[in-house]
């Protein structure tokens, strides 16, 4: 029985949510280094897929149009109150980041924080970024990653299964991930707490889709 579920992340999250804010600020200078790197411009449209209680709100310019989205009603409620916190504009949404509401190719940027290992599958995930996403537009994924090449041992498995209960997947690679769809790697760099995967990736969506028809 897989307990990793949009059942379970939103009971769990839920309960999480009155204390996220105090774990999650542990990764702040990664999440700020992330959308640094995105390199923002005015009046760009971002997407912050599993925003959480939208702690990268304040991280983010005031001059883009961001759009949030959770799975967990307990987090989406509280983006609204950090939004008005800031004075910030702020489309916040409910919403299932296997299947996302928005037509093809809304988005400028996306951004990934810490959600690539919770959701339950990250191929469908990543392949909605892609979709949503605006040839030549970029996307930051924040997360922790095994190493390609690394054998997962059964002490590894094993507490795959306790992490993946309380918090996320530690057994996750990036790489399979991304070749399924139309982005491609452009700037990868390790983060805080290195040692247990963490890293910052930059991708681009190609300008040519899956049947070779170019978009510019």
């Amino acid at each position: 029985m897989n307990i990793n579920t949009n059942a379970w992340n939103r009971l769990r999250y839920s309960l999480y949510a009155p204390f996220y804010d105090l774990i999650g600020s542990v990764f702040n200078k990664a999440r700020r280094r992330s959308i640094q790197l995105l390199n923002l411009e005015s009046g760009e449209a971002l997407l912050l897929v599993g925003a959480g209680t939208g702690i990268d709100i304040q991280f983010l310019p005031e001059d883009v149009h961001i759009t949030a989205i959770d799975i967990t009603p307990a987090m989406v409620k509280q983006i609204g109150t950090r939004a008005r916190r800031l004075n910030g504009q702020v489309e916040a949404h409910v919403m299932d980041g296997h299947a996302l509401d928005f037509p093809d190719e809304t988005f400028d940027v996306v951004v990934l924080h810490l959600i690539v290992a919770v959701i339950p599958d990250p191929y469908a995930c990543v392949s909605e970024v892609a979709r949503v996403l605006k040839p030549n537009g970029r996307v930051a994924i924040f997360d922790k990653f095994l190493p390609d090449g690394d054998d997962i041992r059964l002490g590894r498995k094993i507490a795959n299964i306790v992490s993946g209960f309380l918090f996320s997947e530690i057994n996750r690679r990036l790489q399979p991930i991304i070749t399924t769809t139309s982005l491609e790697i452009t700037y990868q760099e390790p983060a805080i707490f290195e040692k247990m995967g963490y890293q910052i990736t930059i991708l681009k969506k190609s300008s040519t889709n899956n049947q070779g028809e170019n978009y510019d």
